[in-house]
C-alpha cells in the first residue's frame, strides 16, 4: 500500500530527497506521492519532521 502525505506536510522537502524511487513532489500546497511509483519503503516517514507521510 503506498504512503499519501497529510495535511500535516510543511513542504520542506525532506521526503521527496529522501524516496529512492523519485515518487515525491511538490504540489500546489504540500509534497505528493505517486501511488504508482511509490515503492512502500518508508523513506519518507523517517525523514519527515512532522510525520506527515504515512501508509494510506
Amino acid at each position: 500500500m503506498a504512503y499519501k502525505i497529510s495535511e500535516d506536510c510543511i513542504s520542506c522537502g525532506a521526503c521527496a530527497a529522501e524516496c529512492p524511487a523519485g515518487a515525491i513532489a511538490e504540489g500546489d500546497n504540500k509534497y505528493e506521492i505517486n501511488a504508482d511509483a511509490c515503492l512502500d519503503c518508508g523513506a519518507c516517514a523517517s525523514v519527515c519532521p512532522v510525520g506527515a507521510p504515512a501508509e494510506a
